[in-house]
């Protein structure tokens, strides 16, 4: 009777969120495309934006209108009642490329003009420290193995038939990894205070992967290293070791059943370091990447058009480098009242990498960093300083790893079996914040707050659409949705 009424009361509580839930696409009035990044205030200083496909959630319960602004495009407001009846969706007029008809002091603006007064209001225009973020993340990452071989080499009294056994094992390994797909999503609610430090409060977290099939670097070599293991005298215990290191823990063959399952928590400072990695890509400080992108010592302008945001009149400047050390391409959208950049996109130019190291032929490892991009939007806060809304940055790195491993019997006779794997694909990460609002604080509240050790998260095996409420989130894209792993969860 217990379990009924539980399950009657959680079915009630959840058919409620969704009832107050109210999922929205904005899309282009002309082309019917969807619009990414719009912007959706609740009031002055607080909202959501869409995501790539066009899409935003938000809770209907006290919610009577709501303003929808783009870039280049018309902003309208809409109330509930009238995006209901449009189907949940919303149409946004483009606006006219005002470049051939506006001037100042009838001329052409000058675009080195208008870097120059941009980096000139840096100060003026962006706030930094002593405020309270609350935000919402998303971390996105995929694997794709393009190559991977493990073969024993040596073995020590070890049989010829056990031998073409494993190998043929470390085959059907091989081709279970090949054929896999990774894909990770981790997601967090939290509350960010920035002074000179940073400290982060978070309130929910959750995890969303395929159990069997996501595998990491790690997990290929453990799965490889047990498939070995069965292999070997499960009376003795082994060290494991490499071309790269030693592992001095023995590995023992026998199952320890008081080994404690791993919990699911995370911990808080690898979460503070996350978000400030990608909070920091949206600061104007000394040889960050934003002022470099200004100084037009490494870069060149172009002004491409003159667009608005809100009725404000703002020039869309396209850059380049100009230099060999510069690296970016992309667009900044900057206002003509305040000179205030309100949105950047940007991404390596053509022939431009990031961090890369090549020591295959010594130690078997190459990295390249091949792909990063983003866009980072702003908007105007209460004290009248430009803070992040939204920041989506994205990197791609190949590597390729191959290492000899060899199991070193902890025995007087120390007999040895050796084999070696090599590991070669790509691997893609996508990191999302959403900063849902900004509120000045004070240093006695900056000292006051405490920081948990770590935060248990909620394992996932499926997209659940009630999982975060009437929370401000960020609208997941489709694949995330259709994500349904094959594995229970216990």
């Amino acid at each position: 009777m217990k379990y009924l009424f539980f399950s009657i009361f959680l079915f009630l509580n959840t058919t409620s969120i969704i009832s107050q839930n109210i999922q929205v696409k904005v899309i282009d009035e002309n082309t019917k495309y969807p619009i990414a990044y719009a912007a959706v205030k609740i009031d002055d200083f607080n909202g959501v934006i869409s995501n790539e496909e066009g899409f935003f959630t938000l809770s209907t319960e006290n919610l009577i209108n709501v303003t929808i602004s783009c870039l280049g495009y018309k902003s309208k407001n809409f109330s509930i009642d009238d995006i209901k009846k449009n189907n949940n969706i919303i149409s946004l007029e483009e606006a006219i490329n005002e470049l051939n008809t506006v001037y100042i002091s009838n001329k052409r603006p000058n675009v080195d003009s208008i870097i120059s007064r941009t980096r000139q209001r840096l100060t003026e225009n962006y706030g930094t420290n002593l405020y309270k973020y609350e935000l919402f993340s998303r971390q996105t990452a995929y694997i794709d193995f393009k190559d991977l071989n493990f073969e024993v080499e040596k073995a020590s009294h070890f049989k010829k038939k056990n031998l073409e056994s494993a190998n043929r094992s470390l085959d059907s390994l091989t081709r279970a990894i090949m054929n896999s797909k990774t894909i990770h999503f981790k997601d967090f609610k939290a509350d960010l205070y920035v002074n000179d430090s940073s400290k982060i409060v978070v309130h929910k977290a959750t995890e969303l992967l395929d159990q069997k099939n996501s595998l990491s670097f790690e997990d290929v070599q453990k799965k490889g290293q047990n498939v070995m293991l069965k292999y070997l005298d499960t009376t003795l215990t082994y060290k494991l070791k490499t071309g790269l290191f030693k592992i001095e823990d023995s590995l023992s063959l026998k199952e320890d059943s008081a080994k404690n399952k791993e919990k699911n928590e995370y911990q808080i400072n690898n979460l503070r370091g996350e978000t400030n990695s990608i909070l920091i890509h949206s600061k104007f400080g000394e040889g960050s990447m934003l002022t470099n992108i200004l100084d037009n010592n490494l870069y060149e302008y172009k002004l491409e058009s003159i667009s608005n945001f809100n009725n404000e009149l703002l020039y869309v400047i396209s850059y380049k480098p100009k230099k060999s050390r510069s690296k970016y391409t992309g667009k900044l959208f900057i206002t003509d009242e305040n000179y205030a950049i309100t949105k950047v996109d940007f991404e390596f130019a053509d022939g431009k990498r990031g961090e890369k190291f090549n020591l295959k032929l010594i130690l078997g490892v190459k990295y390249v960093e091949n792909m990063r991009k983003g866009t980072i939007i702003y908007q105007k806060n209460l004290q009248n300083k430009y803070q992040p809304q939204y920041i989506k940055y994205e990197e791609g790195r190949y590597f390729y790893v191959s290492r000899p491993l060899k199991f070193i019997e902890n025995s007087p006779q120390k007999n040895k079996t050796s084999f070696d794997f090599t590991i070669e694909g790509n691997i893609l990460t996508k990191e999302e914040l959403l900063l849902t609002s900004s509120t000045k604080i004070s240093p006695e509240q900056f000292q006051n707050i405490k920081e948990e050790k770590t935060v248990p998260y909620i394992k996932l095996s499926k997209y659940d659409p009630t999982i975060w409420g009437q929370e401000r989130t960020l609208e997941p894209l489709e694949e995330m949705k259709q994500f349904n792993s094959t594995v229970k969860e216990n």
